[in-house]
């Protein structure tokens, strides 16, 4: 009885905490406050709860079909003309965040992966969900991810009236998204991509499958027109980005409270650089593509995509283009996040071994 009493207070936090962070505008809302109700948790009470693996891989599952919903055909349209520099500029996101983990790595105590994971600009849910499966500890990698996506919703409204000044007009648009409840479809259909995409991504031990095989399956039924004006229910959605944050809350310790406390320094440092280096890759796009340089510093900001979208629809600026630019960037990072964590670990085990004598290699 008392465990259920918990789990009811904690769905309650969490929907209180939710709604109160959307009101201000951040982004992932309900995941951040059930992490910080998993957190509260683990220090009263420690080893008392635990989101069970099954439930973990479920909601991360569904998070996934949430990420490929957000592909559609018209923002590639928006990109059709653009699509080399946009790519080049993501590319040069990814560069840039790999270069500040690689900082953190080697200036404070975190581990490559960790450092890596919590500095990749963009899709910090998705990132937070599969860093576990990453060999990174995820409490720090959800506390590097959220705080730049609190940086750079605090500064973006500031940076708009400094550098911009009073709004333009340009043509708008708006994204996509469903009810609370949505459509008994949606559902059916979450559910059984969900399940199949995790089911092949086990099957197949891709890592971090369960999120990205669903993410991939969905992306290519939405782009080839397969799932029309398909939407994961707003309930399911946050449901499962709650779980996955009451998770990552869950495993803090005392420990890693007070390294975070050390930590928040060398990250704010490094969440600067990358919003000073988004900057000069927005001026990079402006000049290559039809995009004014308002448009393309939203574009290109370090996260954030809800309050940036709020920001740019308020400065009339081109939002058919933001969305375009900043999805793709998720779904890359999303993507390539895997790929560029085992690049450096192996980049790591090798300048490792060639420093090691071959008589101690032969020893071991």
């Amino acid at each position: 009885m008392r465990r259920l009493g918990s789990w009811v207070g904690i769905a309650a936090g969490t929907v209180a905490g939710g709604l109160l962070l959307d009101t201000i505008g951040l982004p992932s809302s309900y995941l951040f406050a059930a992490l910080v109700v998993g957190l509260a948790i683990a220090l009263a009470r420690p080893g008392e709860l635990d989101v069970p693996q099954h439930v973990f891989r479920g909601a991360q599952a569904v998070a996934g079909v949430s990420l490929g919903a957000y592909l559609e055909s018209d923002a590639l349209r928006a990109l059709a003309s653009s699509w080399l520099p946009v790519a080049l500029v993501s590319l040069a996101t990814l560069g840039l965040s790999l270069l500040c983990g690689e900082v953190l790595a080697r200036t404070t105590p975190l581990d490559p992966p960790t450092a890596a994971l919590g500095m990749i600009a963009g899709g910090a849910s998705g990132i937070v969900g599969m860093s576990g499966e990453l060999g990174a500890d995820d409490r720090l990698v959800a506390f590097m991810q959220y705080l730049r996506v609190l940086v750079v919703v605090l500064l973006t409204p500031v940076g708009i009236a400094v550098l911009f000044g009073s709004p333009h007009e340009a043509g708008g648009a708006h994204v996509p998204s469903t009810g609370t409840f949505g459509d008994p479809l949606d559902w059916l259909l979450t559910a059984a991509l969900a399940a199949g995409g995790a089911l092949l991504g086990l099957r197949a031990r891709i890592t971090a499958g369960v999120l990205l095989v669903p993410m991939l399956l969905t992306g290519v039924l939405v782009l080839t027109g397969v799932l029309d004006d398909f939407a994961v229910p707003a309930l399911l959605n946050q449901t499962a980005f709650s779980l996955i944050g009451l998770r990552v809350g869950l495993s803090f310790t005392v420990g890693t409270v007070k390294l975070l406390g050390r930590l928040t320094l060398p990250v704010l440092g490094m969440i600067g650089f990358l919003l000073v280096a988004s900057f000069g890759l927005a001026a990079v796009l402006a000049a290559t593509t039809p995009a004014t340089l308002l448009d393309a510093y939203l574009a290109t900001t370090p996260g954030g995509l809800y309050a940036v979208l709020a920001v740019a629809f308020g400065a009339g600026a081109n939002t058919t283009f933001i969305v375009a630019v900043q999805t793709l960037r998720v779904i890359a990072m999303v993507l390539l996040a895997p790929l560029a964590v085992r690049l450096m670990l192996s980049r790591r085990d090798a300048r490792r071994r060639s420093r090691t004598p071959p008589s101690a290699r032969a020893r071991t």
